[in-house]
């Protein structure tokens, strides 16, 4: 390709001839040429002016980076837009740009993937519905002040709007009180000076059973809440010795009971039941194989005689047990046992307390669910909060096997469970095969919320549920100390507080953190008493 300006030797014609310029035709071709390129410049508009008429073209609609016009100016760097999740009915218009967390989006909403930063939706009564999980049970671990209680909170307070009940049935500090109050729930007290509880008697609702149409399930149903009772007066009994019972003393108590209300519509006091025992009736001699030896009897009875005594007016507990219960369980109804006023030195009575109000809660919504039946309408479901577990477990071996009972049998009942703890040290119990069945309450959850756990307070998770050596690190990295700050010389939230691991069986766990609401925080508020510290 030759130059514009280059004088060509020849340039073809129509009759072949050659022609050739001259050094005066070539300049003048030249001025021409930079002549019409002045021209052309001088016609096209300033850049000034190309950015105002692109200003003005602008003003009525907004560029890549924004509004280009005055109080609108557009951005230099552009952030990443803030992610939102919710059903294809809540944000249908943006249905064919959404995409999937990962995640099932089922159940309560927790909180944020630590990793991933999507949202994290789980409970077991949702899990198990969707048949996620085989067992509505959940239990949480996690040493102190790194946020069980308001994971618990987080989804008592999801479930109560979606018609689940929560029943908190042992209180101890109280956590819970105030959550339920907001619920519209029923909030019973009990502590020495302030309630009763009588101990044979399991509600109004439990002889409401008596009028069940169907024979064998009137008959399954009175049986069953009998089975209720005696097991319980047998673990108080024995949580007052210190021992487990003999057989004998089992049949003593067993066949007292039933001696005195066969049906459970007039459950007695506990003095009736001293004064049963001590009147040598026919039915407990045969028990006792003692037959006509006072004496003999006598001393077959002596020392559940002496559990029984203590428990009533003459013991440390004055009419705690030995008067009416004061305020039942309303079927249907939120509610908790604030027992936060019972001695918490006093483990026997703080275990003995929780067991009577577990056992109550327990026996209120399995009789409910007798009585559906029987009236042909739907049972309602319960979620049941048992706290502090490590409590009753360490007073008995009894209620190491009554808390075994309740686990394995709630799920036929439409009763969903979260027990609670701080270390699997806690469940380490006197006899190998008491922690065995203990053990056995982590196992048989389907769902497992892990909090900070020292190396040496995990017993046998790793093997249960698969651990790695990545997830122990971080359970491990969780319970650091909040460092403090150093222009007010506070200490701020621990690196571990709010975030859990929630493993169901073997697969990988999910690293999640509690986010709460602005509502929720000061329900959630373990330390409140602290705040009346100067």
């Amino acid at each position: 390709m030759t130059d514009l300006f280059t004088p060509p030797t020849a340039t073809g014609t129509a009759s072949g001839q050659s022609l050739t310029l001259s050094k005066k035709d070539l300049a003048r071709l030249k001025r021409e040429d930079a002549k019409r390129q002045r021209a052309a410049r001088q016609s096209r508009p300033k850049a000034s002016q190309r950015w105002r008429e692109a200003r003005e073209a602008s003003r009525h609609r907004p560029g890549p980076r924004g509004w280009n016009r005055a109080a609108g100016g557009p951005v230099d760097v552009i952030d990443a837009p803030f992610e939102l999740q919710g059903t294809t009915v809540q944000v249908c218009g943006f249905y064919p740009f959404s995409a999937g967390a990962g995640l099932p989006v089922i159940g309560a909403p927790l909180g944020y993937h630590l990793r991933r930063r999507s949202l994290v939706c789980a409970d077991p009564v949702s899990w198990f519905r969707a048949g996620i999980i085989s067992n509505p049970s959940a239990f949480i671990l996690g040493q102190p002040g790194l946020g069980k209680t308001s994971l618990v909170h987080r989804m008592i307070t999801v479930l109560a709007d979606w018609g689940v009940i929560p029943l908190v049935l042992a209180d101890t500090r109280p956590d819970y009180v105030h959550t339920i109050a907001d619920l519209g729930g029923q909030v019973i007290k009990f502590s020495p000076g302030q309630g009763h509880i009588n101990p044979m008697d399991l509600g109004p609702i439990v002889a409401r059973l008596a009028g069940i149409r169907d024979v064998k399930e009137r008959a399954k149903a009175l049986e069953e809440m009998a089975s209720r009772r005696r097991s319980l007066i047998a673990g108080v009994v024995g949580m007052m010795l210190g021992r487990e019972l003999a057989p004998h003393e089992r049949s003593v108590i067993a066949t007292s009971l039933s001696d005195l209300d066969p049906e459970l519509t007039s459950p007695p006091l506990l003095g009736d039941v001293i004064s049963h025992i001590t009147g040598r009736p026919q039915t407990l001699r045969a028990v006792t194989l003692t037959y006509d030896n006072d004496a003999e009897y006598d001393a077959r009875v002596r020392e559940v005689l002496d559990a029984l005594i203590s428990l009533g007016p003459s013991g440390m507990y004055g009419t705690m047990f030995s008067e009416p219960t004061s305020e039942h369980i309303e079927v249907g109804r939120p509610a908790v046992f604030d027992i936060s006023g019972v001695n918490e030195n006093d483990h026997v009575l703080m275990a003995a307390v929780q067991s009577l109000c577990w056992n109550l809660g327990s026996a209120t919504v399995s009789a409910e669910a007798y009585l559906a039946a029987d009236e042909g309408r739907k049972r309602k479901t319960y979620l049941l909060v048992m706290d502090e577990l490590w409590r009753i477990l360490r007073a008995s071996a009894d209620m190491v096997h009554f808390i075994d009972a309740i686990t394995r049998l709630n799920r036929g009942r439409m009763m969903a469970q979260v027990m609670v703890t701080h270390t699997m040290n806690d469940l380490k119990l006197a006899e190998p095969h008491l922690t065995a069945t203990a053990w056995g309450f982590v196992e048989r959850s389907a769902m497992v919320f892990l909090g900070g756990l020292a190396q040496g307070e995990m017993g046998n998770l790793r093997e249960v549920f698969g651990l790695s050596r990545a997830e122990v690190a971080q359970l491990s990295d969780w319970i650091a100390e909040a460092p403090v700050d150093a222009w007010t010389g506070k200490a701020g939230l621990r690196p571990g507080a709010g975030n859990f691991l929630l493993k169901t069986g073997k697969d990988a766990g999910v690293p999640l953190h509690v986010q709460l609401t602005d509502l929720e925080i000061d329900n959630t508020n373990t330390n409140r008493h602290w705040d009346m510290v100067q």
